[in-house]
């Protein structure tokens, strides 16, 4: 990139250092973080790439721009494209009921009373569908939200615990057992919707979900180091994961941030028993910024084309019913976005009304993260990419995601193509 003039790409690059000196400054050089890698696409280019802090504290291994990161919930977007290019070929469509593919959950109840062996429930208003799914409106629900006796029992059977010894048929045949929080589309809770839509996908498209990921997604955008393990000539750029204090609590270390999964001892150096289709990814920044460049792109990168602009306007548009934002249908005790003036699409977040986040950008932008603080989010209106890779859990810890929106908007000098 030619560093000489003030400007690159319609932003300041004087603006653009200061995420960098920002980013060190507030949280790697005392310890709050233990490492950032920033990256801002705009109009074509790579306008920042800032690589700091280290990969590894205990081993002193510096970060690098190829490092490995667990990428827990940013997976779901990548397992919501899938299932919307099965839905391209009309081998699954939106209003289908969940029991067409899934014949066991025909009769799931709604949670009215009791315990894990001895659920009281009633009918659903309407059954389950595929778009439910797609937008956390099923009624499913995740242990950590420890808000439920439904919730509790999650937690007991380990559904949707990326290091559980079962398999995604097992977690679908024990969640036939158990109530629904609600009847779908009454409410938003965060769930393990995403985990059901990757069962989907292998069911129908007949391969392996995994399979399915890497020969249709993965491959076609050059996305090597993607995948659910990572392989023995890899680990050398696997991150360390840390936790600011026990997991569950908000409660940070007076120690600092605690090693919570070694990148030499990790669960993630074999193949997994279940594979996760809503947190078990882990990626690279190159690797995450071309599958939201293709998203960017209306659906097609370097000639691959995955989806079409279309069906990203339908996935990115608010499909929560009524058109209202998160905080009017949220029974969710957490979830990876922001609330407030901000819906909720098929697989992603989309900003409704900026002037109601309180936050810089675009009405239309859409984005999620995980749950190791990384984040992403894609700006047609401004032709903007913003991508953040980190690992410390939870994702609550800091408000670096508020902060870096901000750094990066008031970096702007001239509109994006969509607003001029």
């Amino acid at each position: 990139m030619d560093m000489q003039g003030r400007e690159t790409q319609g932003m300041s690059r004087e603006r653009l250092g200061r995420i960098d000196r920002f980013i060190n400054e507030a949280y790697i050089a005392n310890g709050k973080l233990p490492c950032a890698l920033t990256q801002v696409w705009r109009r074509g280019e790579l306008v920042l790439n800032s690589v700091l802090g280290q990969a590894d504290r205990e081993r002193q291994v510096p970060l690098a721009e190829d490092s490995i990161f667990r990428i827990y919930s940013m997976t779901k977007p990548i397992t919501s494209v899938a299932i919307m290019m099965l839905l391209e070929e009309c081998k699954i469509a939106l209003d289908d009921p969940v029991s067409k593919y899934i014949p066991a959950w025909e009769n799931l109840g709604v949670f009215t009373g009791g315990f894990m062996e001895s659920f009281q429930t009633r009918a659903p208003a309407r059954p389950m569908q595929v778009v439910d799914l797609l937008r956390h409106t099923s009624g499913l629900t995740y242990g950590f939200q420890q808000n439920t006796n439904v919730d509790a029992a999650y937690r007991r059977l380990k559904l949707g615990d990326i290091a559980t010894d079962g398999t995604l048929d097992d977690m679908i045949e024990k969640l036939a057992t158990l109530p629904l929080e609600f009847s779908p589309g009454e409410a938003w809770n965060y769930s393990v919707s995403t985990d059901v839509l990757g069962y989907l996908v292998g069911k129908i498209s007949g391969m392996p979900f995994e399979t399915f990921l890497k020969e249709r997604i993965f491959d076609p955008l050059g996305m090597v180091d993607t995948a659910f393990h990572v392989p023995e000539d890899k680990v050398s750029r696997f991150c360390a994961c840390y936790a600011i204090g026990a997991l569950g609590s908000k409660v940070i270390s007076p120690r600092g941030p605690m090693l919570q999964d070694d990148p030499l001892a990790s669960t993630y150096l074999k193949p997994p028993s279940f594979v996760s289709g809503g947190g078990g990814l882990v990626s690279t920044a190159a690797d995450y910024m071309c599958f939201a460049r293709m998203l960017l792109q209306g659906g097609e990168l370097d000639g691959a084309r995955l989806l079409s602009p279309k069906t990203l306007a339908l996935m990115t548009a608010n499909h929560l019913p009524g058109g209202v934002d998160l905080p009017r249908m949220s029974r969710s005790m957490f979830s990876e976005a922001t609330y407030e003036g901000v819906g909720f699409g098929l697989g992603f977040a989309t900003t409704l009304t900026p002037a109601t986040t309180l936050i810089p950008g675009s009405a239309g932008d859409f984005f999620w993260g995980g749950a190791a603080s990384t984040f992403f989010w894609v700006d047609p209106e401004e032709d903007l990419i913003g991508l953040f890779l980190t690992q410390l859990l939870p994702s609550s810890a800091y408000p670096v995601r508020r902060q870096l929106r901000t750094m990066v908007y008031s970096a702007i000098t001239e509109p994006g193509a969509g607003a001029r």
